[in-house]
């Protein structure tokens, strides 16, 4: 019986840490999560011409979309645009079309304006006596690309890539080819950063798991430092620091090492430095706890079985400190793509990264649709990276 009792208890226990952290779950549901989903899923909606022009959007839907449309839908949409200029929501349409097409705003309003004044749009012909645009297959393709709910249009955008009139990927016009060449040069950063983080925290790590406690502590510290000050703080200083007149040049011109001042700053010379040392710390901190796991015995066995400590640091404690120098490369490498201070302060204008491009989308053209899309593309190299580790991770052995 009382084994019984300690049965049916057991269920009840194992929901128990379940509810405990149940309130942070929720939270972080509500407040993080949630959003981020609804944002990414602008990436994929196009509802902007579905709600403004309903019936347009709907015959859309239903034609071949082969050359000029027929009449009927060029009499709809001449009666929604004039609804829409009355009720001041054409505006909605015009920015999502121009998205596709340049040019499309002007067309909409100049046309819409010259229906209310009393025009003829019963046809594609009157349409295109008031703009012979309309008399083209492009515009009519554009809105049936428009027509949602689900589209392709901003992931094809991001990639340099549209939907042509007989819907064929084809790329954009080089001079508007710019989102491929902002990834390439973001992930180069970003991979570049984490190489030198690397190449720079191992050693400081390696020390820091060395040394006694009393002597590691207030190195420790030290490394901690910059987590108490701001990266804009940070980012600024290196602005000071790597002027032409800044204090580095100064000290190398002092010891002979420079004739005249070089340029560190506004080139991708300075955003390497100012991120490196931003992010250097995340790198360090992992690294530094898989160190201090690691027990010694098995460097002393191997040095007491005549191995070099070369030999035994390369096939005995590397290996068993590869989980951590992976887990550190990606935290860096993850914080680097989404970089926007850094670069903009000490970088040039051909060293900005692709969160300066969501940014601008963001908060400026309000192109929110493109700013997902953009983001969304972000997370694939970011699960590259953790399958990445974790396979690494699974390859070391414990």
């Amino acid at each position: 019986m009382p084994g019984s009792r300690a049965k049916s208890a057991d269920p009840r226990r194992r929901w128990w840490p379940f509810a405990l952290v149940a309130p942070l779950l929720i939270f972080l549901l509500a407040s993080f999560i949630l959003p981020v989903v609804l944002m990414l899923s602008r990436a994929l909606t196009d509802r902007e011409l579905q709600t403004v022009w309903p019936d347009s959007a709907a015959a859309l839907r239903h034609w071949h979309g082969n050359g000029l449309p027929p009449d009927v839908l060029a009499q709809r949409v001449a009666r929604e645009m004039v609804a829409a200029r009355r009720n001041g929501t054409l505006n909605r349409v015009a920015n999502r079309l121009n998205y596709d097409m340049v040019g499309s705003r002007t067309l909409l309003y100049g046309t819409a304006d010259k229906l209310l004044a009393g025009a003829p749009g019963n046809s594609v012909a009157a349409l295109a006596r008031i703009d012979p645009r309309w008399g083209r297959p492009a515009i009519w393709a554009a809105m049936r690309h428009a027509d949602g709910p689900l589209t392709s249009h901003y992931l094809l955008a991001a990639l340099d890539r549209r939907l042509d009139k007989d819907d064929r990927i084809v790329g954009v016009a080089p001079e508007q080819a710019v989102f491929t060449a902002i990834y390439l040069r973001t992930f180069k950063i970003s991979a570049l950063v984490a190489l030198f983080c690397i190449i720079l925290g191992y050693p400081v790590a390696y020390l820091l798991a060395s040394l006694p406690e009393r002597r590691a502590n207030p190195l420790l510290i030290l490394v901690l430092l910059p987590f108490w000050t701001s990266a804009l703080v940070r980012t600024a200083a290196w602005a000071v620091l790597l002027q032409t007149d800044g204090v580095i040049n100064s000290l190398l011109q002092a010891i002979g090492l420079l004739d005249a001042p070089v340029q560190l700053i506004y080139n991708r010379l300075g955003v390497y430095i100012a991120m490196t040392h931003v992010l250097l710390p995340f790198f360090i901190l992992p690294l530094y706890g898989v160190m201090k796991g690691i027990s010694p015995v098995a460097m002393r066995a191997a040095s007491s079985l005549g191995a070099s400590p070369l030999r035994a640091f390369l096939r005995i404690y590397l290996p068993q400190t590869l989980p951590g120098v992976a887990a550190g490369a990606i935290i860096v490498f993850t914080l680097a793509l989404g970089y926007y201070v850094t670069p903009a302060l000490v970088g040039g204008g051909a060293d900005q990264m692709i969160s300066a491009s969501i940014a601008f989308y963001t908060n400026q053209s309000l192109n929110w649709g493109m700013a997902a899309a953009l983001s969304l593309l972000l997370l694939a190299p970011l699960l590259l990276m953790l399958l990445a580790g974790r396979t690494l991770a699974r390859a070391v052995p414990a």
